[in-house]
């Protein structure tokens, strides 16, 4: 008679993982467990995602700070739209369109103005500053007469290619930064015709609880950028105006070009008037030591004017950062961004500076601080972390 096989006793079930949360789909994966090991996965993995963003971040560089350029854009379009809406009766739907041809009306009004009187003086400059510049070479020990008759022997060396690559490099150099501009432009435009839509869009990348810090520290930030671009544009008006009446009193040529010139370094932090002030000092250096001084002169005077009054005077109602702050910040800017960053380093601290005094120092730390523009940007007054209401 045939034996019945053994039965043997069902297995017990797997024991769960430890912390595991139940799932009607059969066993949870490692990140969706509860407990020690869940956190320590999820943890790893926010690192992980963390590390891929900043890697990211790093490598479009680039494309991040011209999107910058673009909101730096859209915040001087927004201004000239809100005083257009604000002080005539033209709607605000179409305050932009009236900011943007006001401003290309400007610019076309003031090259009818002084077009002539500028071409004419950019040719007296285009003129004067070479021979200028062939002085002052020649006062460091640098003979061009020299330099021409051994030109023949560098270009038969392989030299000619190296300088062919050069000006090709610096051609494309060019083209690339022209592009650049002009992207910057249309994108600023797209944002300011509605900044709401990319704000929203922005602050739903963060959890619900905290779209009400983050959308404050926005507004924040871009009324504190908007007073330091009417500050800024202030004191280059400011200080091109003073130079090219310098000038034009000492008897340098071509003080309105030169006077134009300075007002626009000053957009550029620290180096911007220096550079400015160059081919000044070089047309003055042939025309006698004595209007070289009186040169060099005003231009000491008209800067430490801008530093100890003009920009004491801004600051007041616009945006007042640290002097060694905005500084570091700027040769950091530059050593990360390179030559564009060093132009938009400025702006760049405002909004970094005006993020940390809010969302960190005052709502992470509870310490009671001044934010700039927040007065403008119609945000709450600050509340120290456990004050009485």
């Amino acid at each position: 008679m045939a034996q019945e096989p053994e039965q043997r006793p069902p297995l017990p079930p797997a024991p769960p993982l430890r912390g595991a949360a139940p799932t009607p789909f059969g066993p949870s994966w490692p990140w969706m467990v509860e407990g020690d090991e869940g956190t320590f996965v999820r943890r790893v993995l926010i690192v992980f995602a963390i590390a891929a963003l900043a890697l990211l971040l790093w490598r479009l560089a680039d494309v991040a700070l011209l999107a910058f350029g673009a909101v730096v854009v859209a915040v001087i379009l927004r201004s000239f739209a809100d005083l257009i809406a604000g002080y005539t009766p033209v709607p605000r739907r179409w305050s932009l369109a009236a900011a943007g041809l006001l401003i290309l009306v400007g610019v076309v009004a003031v090259g009818l103005l002084f077009g002539a009187q500028m071409r004419a003086q950019f040719r007296e400059l285009a003129q004067v500053l070479p021979p200028a510049m062939e002085y002052v070479l020649g006062e460091l020990g640098v003979n061009l007469a020299d330099l021409s008759q051994r030109l023949p022997q560098m270009i038969g060396s392989g030299f000619s290619r190296e300088v062919v690559g050069r000006v090709a490099a610096l051609g494309m150099t060019f083209i690339g930064a022209v592009g650049d501009l002009i992207l910057v432009v249309v994108a600023g435009v797209f944002l300011a015709g509605n900044p709401d839509l990319y704000k929203k869009g922005f602050v739903k990348l963060f959890p619900p609880s905290q779209h009400e810090r983050i959308e404050g520290a926005l507004d924040a930030s871009g009324a504190a950028l908007g007073l330091w671009l009417k500050g800024q544009l202030i004191a280059m008006g400011i200080v091109g105006v003073l130079t090219g009446a310098a000038l034009w009193l000492i008897g340098l040529p071509s003080p309105l070009a030169l006077g134009l010139f300075a007002g626009l370094g000053e957009f550029i932090p620290f180096i911007g008037p220096i550079l400015a002030a160059l081919p000044a000092l070089a047309i003055a250096a042939t025309q006698g030591t004595d209007l070289l001084i009186w040169t060099g002169a005003a231009f000491l005077v008209i800067q430490q004017l801008e530093s100890n009054m003009v920009y004491p005077l801004v600051q007041r109602r616009t945006v007042s950062l640290p002097p060694a702050l905005a500084l570091f910040a700027v040769l950091a800017a530059a050593v990360v961004f390179g030559p564009l960053g060093f132009v938009l380093g400025v702006p760049l601290t405002v909004v970094a500076y005006v993020m940390v005094k809010k969302l960190y120092v005052r709502e992470t730390l509870g310490e009671t601080t001044e934010v700039p523009g927040e007065d403008v940007s119609g945000a709450p007054p600050p509340v120290r972390r456990g004050a009485a209401p």
